[in-house]
């Protein structure tokens, strides 16, 4: 065994005692790398965790927000279509006046077609005399498109923007119809004022008028002697008689009151009318001829009103004639299983009437004739509709027109009681019978002054 001398043992020992404290600094390195580690693996699984929660977090955020754009645009769209089917026009401008958005309604309203992004040429006047900021009053607008004038009526509201100028809402209305509403309703008002005007005189004059009919019909039996005076007394007959239909026509439009209903005899009303016509025929020159039944026709109606209507029709037709033409009055029966009616036909050799005018004939006011109010064709539907009936008319130009009246007939025949109540409403005999004549006889009867 070899020993190492001492000098070579004390050359080796700093050598050992280097090489232990290496090991000892690399042990103490190692550990220290070790805990170091971990920490860092610990940080690192903290950090997983964290983010894990970070991103679930965000997705919940996410989630949230999108289903709050998702409810925002939905509520945009709800509202959208709110405002797209509002009746009035909504119009938005921005804070320089400059288009935002325009609905259906405004477009139409002010006749701008598609052009949604675009402001229509006549408004932009309109909207430089409109006041500035909301304002409590309606202006109107008059908008001009194919179909005539519309007018509109607008209001005007504000919005506050932040770092902006407030942004400008127009309400549109269309107040053509209420416009046209209120002209209707002041027309009418007038009207209903002359009416009431006209009635009154109409009933002013309808008293004395009666009483001259009455004295002219005396007078006329009184001188029935002297044939050189008759024909003045014709000739103040027919003009009294013409005025009396034109008042009588007065008072069955203004004045409606309720009818008075009684057994009638169509036959016997219809012979009364056209001798009371007689008058104003003979002073045309015209010729009546009276197609008349030999058995009583019973109907229930308002005798004077009917004989009113046939009357307008009488006129109508002289008006229509030249001298020598002639007037035929008939009167038919449908004497069906049901609804049995009579035909009473006015036909005329006159000058017919326009094709473009037979649905306005009818109308109150319409007339051909100078210096006719128009009423008489008006009262005679009213009339016959007031007895459930219908009237028909047949016109050929240059050839003539026929009226024709359909009435439903009584349901009851004539008793000794019912004719004698309709003998009653005829008058005495004896007398010319007339409408004003008739009035003042039944006036006379019941003590009233009509």
């Amino acid at each position: 065994m070899h020993t190492l001398s001492v000098d070579r043992q004390e050359k080796l020992a700093p050598q050992a005692d280097s090489a232990r404290s290496a090991r000892m600094a690399l042990a103490a390195a190692f550990a220290s790398f070790t805990q170091t580690a971990g920490a860092l693996e610990t940080t690192y699984t903290k950090l997983q965790a964290e983010v894990g929660r970070l991103r679930h977090e965000l997705e919940n955020k996410n989630r949230s927000l999108a289903q709050s754009l998702e409810e925002n645009e939905r509520m945009r769209r709800y509202l959208a279509r709110i405002v797209e089917g509002l009746p009035c026009g909504v119009v938005v401008f921005d804070g320089e006046m400059n288009l935002r958005m325009m609905n259906p309604a405004a477009r139409r309203l002010l006749n701008s077609g598609g052009q949604e992004a675009s402001v229509p040429p006549f408004m932009s006047s309109l909207l430089a005399a409109l006041p500035e900021g909301e304002s409590g009053q309606e202006e109107e607008w008059v908008v001009h498109d194919p179909e005539g004038e519309r007018t509109v009526g607008v209001s005007r509201a504000t919005i506050q923007t932040r770092g902006a100028r407030d942004e400008s809402i127009l309400i549109l209305r269309d107040l053509t119809v209420a416009k046209q509403l209120e002209r209707e309703r002041e027309v009418s008002r007038r009207a209903q004022a002359l009416a009431e005007v006209a009635t009154l005189l109409a009933h002013e004059i309808r008293n004395p008028l009666g009483s001259l009919e009455l004295f002219a019909g005396l007078l006329a039996d009184a001188l029935s002697s002297r044939a050189e005076l008759q024909a003045w007394i014709g000739q103040v007959q027919a003009g009294l008689r013409s005025l009396a239909a034109t008042v009588n026509n007065v008072l069955h439009f203004h004045s409606q009151p309720s009818a008075q209903f009684l057994p009638v005899d169509l036959r016997r009303l219809a012979g009364d009318t056209v001798e009371f016509l007689r008058p104003l025929a003979r002073q045309r020159e015209i010729q009546i001829e009276w197609r008349e039944r030999g058995e009583p026709i019973a109907i229930f109606a308002d005798p004077s009103r009917l004989q009113q209507a046939f009357l307008n029709l009488a006129l109508n037709a002289f008006r229509a004639m030249k001298p020598g033409k002639a007037l035929t009055v008939s009167i038919e029966l449908n004497e069906g299983k049901f609804n049995p009616t009579a035909a009473v036909a006015f036909a005329d050799q006159g000058c017919g009437i326009r094709v473009e005018n037979l649905e306005k004939i009818f109308e109150p006011g319409f007339t051909t004739q100078e210096g006719s109010p128009g009423l008489g064709l008006a009262v005679t539907r009213k009339v016959v509709e007031q007895h459930g009936g219908t009237i028909q008319v047949e016109s050929h130009e240059g050839k003539g027109t026929t009226f024709t009246l359909m009435l439903p007939l009584s349901q009851q025949p004539f008793t000794d009681r019912r004719r004698a109540a309709a003998d009653k409403w005829h008058g005495l005999p004896g007398r010319e019978p007339g409408l004003v004549a008739h009035a003042t006889k039944v006036s006379a009867t019941r003590g009233e002054d009509r």
